[in-house]
């Protein structure tokens, strides 16, 4: 007999609560590293946005591969493009039932490597184009797709095609993590 597709509800918490590996998961308490990183992806992908699309911080996403039951995730950062969002209304989009055109997660070092991995395959799996996966420690971007992975490091551009003309040097990403005080 075929699954009932069902939707998982999970009450708003602070931080977030997603589903992931069969259960309720609260998101790690961002720290620095977390915030000037997240920071740094929506200044930057929000301004390669501004004509295509929303970019958004801990946005909420109803989300259902084929076949399985839909599941809150709440990326780090999200874009969702204006051709996805079709004509969803306000309301609508502020829990979109559409996954977002890319996903990214900052690592921090309480995340489980099980529970990222399967975040990133349940995102690819209902249609987000591209998940990255940013990796303070190892200073690594891994950008995911459906064809695989790429792995990001050292002094790499970085380029993907669901995000045309976005690209960075990693190093001028992780240059936020830096302490600048004024002399």
């Amino acid at each position: 007999m075929a699954h009932a597709i069902r939707e998982i509800v999970l009450p708003e918490t602070k931080p977030e609560t997603e589903w992931l590996r069969g259960r309720a998961v609260r998101k790690m308490i961002p720290l620095r590293t977390h915030a000037r990183l997240q920071g740094w992806w929506l200044r930057n992908l929000g301004d390669w946005a501004a004509e295509r699309g929303e970019v958004g911080a801990e946005w909420r996403f109803r989300v259902g591969p084929p076949g399985e039951d839909i599941r809150p995730l709440v990326p780090d950062v999200a874009f969702l493009s204006y051709q996805r969002m079709g004509n969803a209304t306000r309301q609508e989009l502020e829990a979109p039932l559409v996954p977002p055109n890319a996903a990214i997660e900052i690592r921090s070092p309480g995340d489980s490597y099980a529970d990222l991995d399967d975040k990133a395959a349940t995102l690819l799996r209902a249609g987000t184009d591209v998940v990255i996966i940013v990796n303070p420690r190892t200073r690594t971007v891994i950008a995911r797709d459906a064809a695989g992975k790429r792995i990001f490091s050292g002094t790499d551009t970085f380029e993907h095609a669901a995000l045309p003309g976005f690209t960075f040097a990693l190093p001028a990403m992780f240059d936020v993590l830096r302490v600048n005080r004024p002399r």
